[in-house]
């Protein structure tokens, strides 16, 4: 009788092993795809990439002796070698190959020189090819650095409390109301996709009083633009027991401080290759609402258009504005019109035309909207009656307040905006592994 013990053991090196100093000298073996090739006559470099970057092998005709099986970029190979330093290889190590055995073949050539620093096709042709553009090193990148978003977003919330949860992504009544729901037939029943995990997480604070999810989220939102997409990743949190709104401004704030960290110490490579300028997050500034549009109507000459909210120009000046006067990377923008914010957000005391509600803008674009919500039933259910709403199907959500909520509040933060500021892109479709927007729903 056999039995598995969760240790595998394998004579294959992955990249870090094979740069161990120890090694050089030594037979080795390594797997990976072929990159790309530079054939000098008797010497042939085929640059390996693997899960954790490229790597140099050589084949020297000369020395070995005997030739090798022809291969193409694309191939997938296992080769065995001997590891010498060499100072003008990328790690100033390479293998010099003394065997080679192609364990799958690329039926056809690349497409695209994904081998090439920059690729130069188009956003849509890089797109429709996602699998095979996302082979180049730099685009591949981008993704390592989304990893780290979402790595130490979860791993700050674990630190502070949070419980990590999963709601459902079809329902019978959309989080946010309006026109751009999703709707789909559900067993004969009406159903939509869920905009936002928003009652899920407010009903999860009188159980676990800090709940956090990171999931997808759906916008049947019709314009094309190079900052919206139809389905996104949505990194959400809600905490309980808070004394006011500011509280969860200072909670995502710790976030990014304890992001960039992560960032610096575990994906440096990504950032070097990518050249990322990362943000100050020390000292972030907020400014009302109100006075963030005087701001910037004043400085750059630019008149108020919409009283309730602020058009994608104005947050671009907003947060030209803070870089220019503070430095500042991110601003908070408080105290949202109640007229343009959801029926579950805390008005404000002294004047219900605002609310206790953020938006947090990182180089002029708006990637997390959050803010205080209601916790007492009888307000929750005057508000819902002032805007001449109906109670139907959020029934569940509603008793969570009839027996009782403590005060409290959260945030959404939009995984691909953040990602496609981080990397400097002007398009959200470069931080989305799989864009969908309304022409696409493919690869």
């Amino acid at each position: 009788m056999e039995f598995l013990t969760g240790t595998y053991k394998t004579t294959k090196l992955e990249l870090s092993e094979l740069l161990e100093k120890e090694r050089i000298g030594r037979k080795v073996c390594t797997e990976g795809a072929v990159h790309t090739i530079r054939d000098i006559g008797e010497v042939l470099f085929l640059i390996l990439r693997k899960r954790d970057g490229l790597f140099q092998t050589v084949y020297d005709a000369g020395q070995l002796g005997k030739r090798i099986e022809k291969v193409i970029p694309g191939d997938i190979v296992r080769i065995f070698g001997v590891l010498r330093e060499e100072k003008r290889a990328p790690h100033k190590v390479e293998m010099l190959i003394t065997s080679l055995e192609v364990l799958s073949r690329a039926s056809a050539p690349l497409p695209i020189a994904v081998d090439k620093w920059k690729l130069t096709a188009t956003l849509e042709t890089r797109l429709d090819m996602r699998a095979i553009t996302l082979r180049n090193m730099k685009e591949r990148a981008k993704f390592k650095i989304q990893e780290g978003i979402v790595r130490a977003f979860r791993d700050y919330l674990y630190k502070n409390g949070f419980t990590e949860i999963h709601t459902p992504k079809i329902g019978a009544k959309g989080a946010e109301g309006g026109a751009n729901i999703f709707k789909l037939s559900y067993f004969h029943k009406p159903a939509v996709l869920q905009q936002s995990p928003q009652f899920y997480k407010q009903m999860m604070v009188g159980v676990y009083e800090r709940v956090f999810e990171t999931a997808p989220v759906f916008r049947a939102e019709k314009h094309n633009t190079k900052r919206h997409l139809n389905e996104y990743t949505s990194l959400d949190f809600e905490m309980g027991y808070i004394e006011n709104f500011e509280e969860i401004m200072q909670m995502e704030t710790g976030f990014l401080q304890y992001m960039i960290k992560t960032l610096k110490s575990d994906y440096k490579k990504e950032l070097e290759l990518l050249d990322i300028s990362l943000p100050e997050t020390d000292r972030i500034p907020k400014v009302r609402f109100e006075e963030a549009k005087r701001l910037v109507a004043e400085k750059y000459q630019r008149p108020m258009k919409n009283p309730y909210d602020l058009e994608p120009e104005e947050e671009s000046l907003i947060g030209t504005y803070f870089q220019e006067e503070f430095g500042a990377d991110f601003v908070f923008v408080t105290h949202y019109p109640s007229k343009k914010r959801p029926f579950y957000t805390m008005d404000e005391p002294l004047n219900q035309e605002y609310t206790l509600s953020f938006d947090l803008l990182f180089r002029g674009v708006e990637v997390t909207t959050g803010g205080q919500r209601i916790h007492d039933y009888k307000m929750l259910l005057n508000k819902i009656e002032r805007r001449g709403m109906s109670t139907e199907g959020m029934e569940p959500y509603l008793d969570a307040f009839r027996y009782g909520m403590p005060p409290h509040g959260g945030l959404g933060i939009g995984l691909e905006r953040l990602t496609m500021q981080f990397l400097g892109e002007e398009n959200v479709r470069e931080a989305c592994l799989f864009p969908r927007d309304i022409n696409r729903l493919i690869p």
